[in-house]
């Protein structure tokens, strides 16, 4: 059944995990369907995809919904209420939502230690089952409603939204349980006599997935991922992409999820956190967001750890200084598309982001009037309006950061702004794509994340491409992606062996952004994160306490071993 958007939304009641008390024998080794992934749908004029959107966009907008928290699966409701408005149009009043604190972290973490018995208890492929009925409500009645609340309640265009929410969590959910399914045939060999097996068991004790405000699809995919392979999960959203979370919460339900399995958190990360980080119980982080409150949470882990019942596994995909490095041989026009789609699209606001170029001085002229024409043509304002490229910034503190910077960059005798450098939040959080030439490799935004839409270019002499792959390297702490554009194979063989550690997803003729589940796995190293591929079977191994079981079948009844006999 398709979702409504009634002003006032609460969760549900899915099935109980009481149900379950009964064991439930598996009569067959299963498969599950050969993942593919999702088509993206077009939303072209005259399509049905587009009349249906549209109508879901007025309807979200004109109904504001008051969200709750979701804890053992029923709805809570503080009484404290945050507004949710659009980014792009300050006016526009989503919704509120209940925020939650310490008591409702405890509540959540005690929901969580009730339900994991039984949800552990699951075979792996009743568990798969509620991910691959969620995937398939995705690809079908629900993809409106995703789709919508991304885009009003996260400013994304409508292309942008249909790869994310809609394409990349369908994605997850099928493409997780295939890996799931590799992961238990994972076993060891057995000499003769001997039946050697291993269990892949939960983590013992709740996972806690902080999620973030870019991407509905991590939002979606870091709690359901633990939860796949027998794990109970508190899970805890950007406050700024509430309206989303909202939604994939009412989807996981509509798919049968079972009370406590996961639970919707809402409230400040310091309120709610330092409990969840202290708690005894906590047996694993799944993060994404920004390297400073990653590191400050791993430094919490560390002061804590003599108080854990076991070693916390600690997953995080953090910040990117991502990069696209251009050798003399590169097209023009290859070189502006990939910059231009991977520094601008969703205002830059992608972990993946083109953010520094580097530029042979013999194609800048060139580049120059191939990138001035094409940003003249980008379209910015409410993303209600499809022929838009670009929304706005996500809040006030991103607005200030970007704007900031470009105000630095135009007093600074170390750069100029070469294209754009405009900002105006009277109506939303808007800043205009813009292109800083550095002066200096070094320069501030040549090397520190601002995750918003400004390119920095320096530009080098051609014939110190070897150096040039040097600075790339080194300048920024981050290893997330980065891309060489060339046809000189002789260069990309250059590239790709120095900046190996540079980013842990390289394109090769192309922007760095875009990554495909089952295609690309997504993660990177250095202050990137732990580079644990999300959407790959790797990530779910972090998920599971391997246990071997050795079965001897006629076992020995003398302690006594040959060599020891006199003849």
């Amino acid at each position: 059944m398709a979702p409504t958007f009634a002003p006032e939304c609460g969760a549900t009641l899915p099935l109980p995990l009481a149900s379950h008390k009964e064991a439930v024998v598996t009569l067959g080794i299963f498969n599950v369907p050969d993942p593919i992934n999702e088509p993206i749908k077009s939303y072209a004029p005259g399509t049905p995809e587009r009349t249906a959107l549209k109508a879901a966009l007025a309807e979200m907008a004109a109904a504001p919904v008051k969200i709750p928290l979701v804890i053992g699966g029923k709805p809570v409701k503080t009484g404290k209420l945050v507004e949710i408005r659009a980014p792009h149009n300050h006016a526009l009043l989503l919704g509120r939502y209940h925020r939650g604190g310490r008591d409702e972290a405890l509540a959540a973490i005690k929901a969580a230690k009730q339900a994991r018995r039984e949800w552990a208890a699951w075979s792996w492929e009743e568990r798969a089952g509620v991910f691959l009925k969620a995937a398939e409500l995705l690809a079908g009645p629900w993809r409106d409603a995703l789709n919508a609340s991304t885009m009003l309640g996260q400013s994304k265009t409508v292309f942008q939204a249909e790869i994310d929410s809609a394409c990349e969590l369908i994605d997850f959910f099928r493409f997780n349980a295939h890996y799931a399914r590799r992961l238990m045939e994972e076993q060891p060999n057995s000499a003769p006599g001997i039946w050697n097996r291993m269990e892949h068991r939960p983590l013992e004790g709740f996972v806690f997935a902080v999620t973030p405000f870019n991407f509905t699809s991590i939002a979606g995919n870091l709690p359901t991922a633990p939860a796949l392979m027998g794990n109970t999960v508190v899970w805890k959203p950007a406050s700024t992409s509430v309206l989303s979370a909202h939604y994939i919460m009412q989807l996981l339900i509509a798919a049968g999820l079972p009370d406590g399995v996961i639970n919707l958190v809402l409230g400040s990360g310091a309120e709610v956190g330092d409990v969840i980080l202290s708690h005894p119980d906590l047996a694993g982080i799944h993060f994404t967001g920004s390297t400073a409150v990653f590191q400050s949470m791993w430094k919490t882990v560390g002061a804590n750890i003599a108080g854990y019942r076991s070693y916390p596994r600690i997953v995080g995909e953090t910040g990117g200084k991502d990069f696209v490095v251009a050798h003399r041989s590169a097209d023009v026009d290859v070189l502006a598309t990939a910059l231009v789609r991977g520094a601008f699209e969703y205002q830059g606001q992608k972990c993946s982001a083109a953010s520094r170029a580097y530029v042979p001085k013999s194609l800048w002229p060139k580049l120059r009037k191939r990138l001035e024409a094409e940003i003249a043509t980008i379209k910015m304002g409410d993303i209600a309006d499809f022929s838009v490229f670009m929304g706005a910034v996500i809040d006030k503190a991103s607005f200030d950061k970007l704007s900031g910077a470009i105000v630095r960059a135009k007093k600074s005798k170390d750069a100029d702004i070469v294209i754009g450098g405009g900002a105006n939040a009277a109506k939303g959080w808007f800043v205009e794509p813009t292109v800083i030439r550095a002066k200096r490799p070094d320069y501030e935004t040549m090397a520190e994340e601002l995750f918003g839409p400004v390119l920095t270019l320096y530009v080098y002499p051609d014939e110190k491409f070897a150096e040039t792959l040097a600075l790339c390297d080194k300048t920024s702490p981050y290893g997330l992606t980065g891309s060489i554009i060339a046809q000189d194979r002789t260069a990309i063989n250059e590239a790709t062996e120095a900046l190996r550690y540079a980013a842990g997803n390289f394109y090769v003729n192309d922007k760095p952004t875009g990554a495909v589940v089952g295609q690309q796995p997504f993660g990177g190293g250095r202050a990137s994160g732990t580079n644990d591929k999300a959407g790959s079977l790797l990530n779910l191994l972090r998920w599971v306490s391997p246990r071997s079981i050795k079965e001897t079948f006629v076992p020995p009844t003398d302690y006594r071993y040959p060599y020891m006999r006199e003849k």
